[in-house]
């Protein structure tokens, strides 16, 4: 399962011998990278799996995405290289709006959603924006989104080394992420999703809380919302277990 790239996007590409049902793809958040999903996940037994790396994050050349839909049109590009019609796309916090473009604007290739700790829409704090538009202050502008991003169980240091990573992102590319969360609109189309979905939050997300998930619940096929007690923002590898078991039932149920 090495990396490869394709249409700007590195992805490794999990795909044992006998997989059924149409593929994962699992699409991180802002400033992510696939590591921000567990490898329980990321190596799901019995499931082709593809972990990407969006344009400009990670081992993924840049330049970055600047919209929601410059994104979702990378993944297009990705999955067409790879000549798959249509997979189960599993989307976290900026990753669920590019699941729920992809739903809106290329039905066809969705097989279903899984969203982790996101919304219809993504409003990012004036401050944040303005502060990670300045280069300098890169590791500023991280720890606080590391503080915010976490349950209280967390350890310091795993805030800290998530802060690291965040700051260690290309210039510009957070700004930009950001950017496209803040434009990010989707209430007024959710009603245009025929994919089934299924929807994932932490209990203690600050970010997106949980009556984000509760309204794309509401209004999206599909039925099952998991509250994960004590988990935060990144829900997905705080609580792996969980997050695994949901995502495999989800399967069995879409793409069997």
């Amino acid at each position: 399962m090495g990396l490869s790239i394709a249409a700007g996007v590195a992805f490794w590409d999990h795909a044992p011998e006998g997989a059924r049902g149409a593929p994962l793809l699992l699409v991180h958040g802002a400033g992510g990278t696939h590591l921000h999903w567990p490898e329980t996940l990321r190596a799901l037994p019995g499931r082709r799996v593809l972990a990407v790396d969006l344009p400009g994050h990670g081992q993924a050349p840049l330049p970055g995405e600047t919209t929601i839909a410059g994104y979702a049109g990378a993944l297009l590009g990705m999955l067409d290289a790879l000549g798959i019609p249509r997979a189960v796309v599993a989307g976290h916090s900026m990753g669920g709006a590019i699941a729920l473009s992809l739903a809106m604007d290329a039905p066809d290739r969705v097989a279903g959603l899984f969203l982790v700790g996101t919304g219809a829409r993504l409003r990012v704090a004036p401050a944040i924006l303005e502060g990670s538009a300045d280069p300098a202050r890169a590791a500023e502008v991280a720890e606080g989104v590391a503080a915010f991003s976490f349950g209280p169980s967390t350890s310091v240091a795993d805030r800290a080394a998530h802060a690291r990573a965040v700051a260690a992102l290309p210039a510009g590319v957070l700004h930009d992420d950001f950017a496209a969360c803040d434009a990010f609109d989707a209430m007024a189309r959710l009603g245009s999703i025929r994919a089934p979905a299924f929807v994932v939050v932490g209990e203690e997300d600050r970010l997106t809380p949980p009556k984000y998930a509760a309204f794309l619940r509401e209004r999206l096929p599909g039925e099952g919302l998991l509250l994960v007690p004590g988990a935060g923002h990144m829900v997905a590898i705080e609580s792996p277990i969980e997050v695994t078991a949901a995502a495999a039932a989800f399967l069995d149920r879409v793409s069997p």
